[in-house]
């Protein structure tokens, strides 16, 4: 059965196949059609770095017709939007998107941040509606442990070491309860020393190895295939630093963690080589609202 969320980005990929108007060919408005204007309310968003920028769209007759981009002014701001009358008022939902600036395509990318549908009063805009992220966020839970795998030969090196598994019971084994993500997005771990982020590498599934296995500072000796990270050369003492799950955009928007932090630790504490410290949940999701 096709769901909301199939149709949803099946209409947002198929654009340009679709023959749908794009902002910059859309015929001219019929005789009496006139312009609106609304305003969409975000909190708790990510100040994008240069090349990129938000773009919200309506979803009209199952395709999507740009509202307008915009750059976000803070964490929680107002941005104005504009359409034909026409096809506000047929809109069924409204999806925020990150895009690249300057972008080649007339089509979302797949970055979709969050969505709501929409009515005549309006729309509550959310990270986990099926056309955004459309997952769980809220249920999910994380533990990591303080070890150096790749310098198994150093007794006294565990705290230069993060990894999201366990040893225990014949492991090791994943200790991350995470949902799928869909296209556009990706988890990546993070470590911050000193308040500065080092990030531990991306990764889709948490029972599988990160984009740069043990990272760059690692020791001589192999790694275990799960997330996590090594800093032996040059030596990072982990102790005191914070630990952070985050969800990021594909490509990457920026290289500091972006604001959605399912799972955060907030003092990696000296507990021992290989125990088990727990995360909490993070930071509040994205969300937003119209109001027409």
């Amino acid at each position: 059965m096709t769901t909301f969320r199939t149709f949803v980005l099946a209409s947002l990929s198929a654009l340009t196949v679709a023959g749908c108007p794009t902002p910059s060919d859309a015929p001219e408005p019929p005789a009496g059609d006139v312009d609106a204007t609304f305003q969409v309310s975000l909190t708790d968003v990510d100040e994008l770095a240069d090349g990129f920028v938000y773009e919200g769209w309506i979803i009209v007759d199952g395709a999507p017709v740009s509202t307008g981009r915009f750059e976000a002014d803070g964490t929680s701001f107002v941005a104005a939007q504009s359409a034909l009358a026409a096809d506000l008022d047929a809109a069924t939902a409204y999806v925020l998107t990150i895009e690249p600036e300057p972008d080649d395509s007339p089509a979302p990318s797949a970055v979709h941040i969050v969505a709501g549908d929409l009515d005549d009063a309006g729309a509550t805009l959310t990270a986990d509606h099926p056309a955004a992220l459309g997952v769980d966020l809220l249920a999910v839970g994380g533990e990591y442990i303080l070890e150096t795998p790749t310098s198994g030969a150093v007794a006294d090196d565990y705290n230069q070491g993060i990894w999201w598994l366990d040893l225990a019971n014949g492991g090791p084994s994943a200790t991350l309860d995470l949902p799928a993500l869909p296209e556009g997005w990706t988890y990546e771990g993070w470590v911050v020393v000193d308040g500065s982020p080092i990030s531990t590498g991306t990764f889709d599934l948490p029972g599988e190895a990160d984009s740069d296995g043990a990272g760059d500072t690692a020791g001589p000796d192999g790694a275990p295939p799960f997330p996590g990270q090594d800093f032996i050369d040059p030596a990072v003492d982990l102790v005191g630093g914070v630990a952070v799950i985050s969800v990021e955009p594909v490509p990457d928007t920026s290289p500091a963690p972006f604001i959605i932090k399912p799972l955060i630790d907030g003092t990696i504490e000296d507990v021992g080589a290989g125990t088990l410290q727990s995360m909490d949940d993070g930071d509040p999701l994205p969300s937003g609202s119209i109001t027409l």
